[in-house]
C-alpha cells in the first residue's frame, strides 16, 4: 500500500507542476481605467524637417505642463493609414485629465504652432472606463 501511495503522490505532484506551468504561461493583461489619446499626423507638403522636429519637441514640453499626463509615446513603429507621416500618444490618469488637456492654455498655444504645418490628423481616445 505504501508504494501505491508514493506513486499516487508522484502523479499528483507531476500534474500540479504541469498545470502550474501551463497556468503561469498564459498571457496576463490588465484593463486600466486610464485614457489613451492617439494622434496620427499628416504634414503639409511644404513643412520643413526643422519645423516638424520643433513641433514634436515642443509637444514634450507642452504635455509636461498639463496635470494628469502619465506617459507619452513619440516614435511610431508602424503607420496606418500609410499616407500619415508620424504619430504620438498620451496616457491620461482619468477622463478629467484628458478633458483638461483639450482646453489647457499650453495645449492651445502648442496647437497653433502644430496646425500651421499639419495637413490632417486623426485623434481617437481609448479607455476601459
Amino acid at each position: 500500500m505504501h508504494g501505491k501511495l508514493r506513486i499516487a503522490a508522484g502523479v499528483l505532484l507531476a500534474a500540479a507542476i504541469f498545470f502550474g506551468g501551463y497556468a503561469a504561461g498564459q498571457a496576463k493583461y490588465g484593463q486600466p481605467k486610464t485614457i489613451i489619446h492617439i494622434s496620427l499626423i499628416k504634414w503639409k507638403a511644404d513643412a520643413s524637417d526643422a519645423d516638424k522636429a520643433k513641433v514634436l519637441s515642443s509637444f514634450k514640453e507642452m504635455v509636461g505642463k498639463i496635470p494628469g499626463v502619465k506617459n507619452i509615446w513619440t516614435k511610431p513603429s508602424r503607420m496606418q493609414p500609410r499616407d500619415f507621416h508620424t504619430a504620438f500618444a498620451i496616457e491620461f490618469e482619468n477622463r478629467a485629465a484628458a478633458d483638461r488637456y483639450a482646453t489647457d492654455r499650453a495645449h492651445e498655444a502648442w496647437s497653433k504652432e502644430f496646425l500651421a504645418i499639419r495637413e490632417a490628423s486623426i485623434s481617437p481616445q481609448i479607455t476601459n472606463e
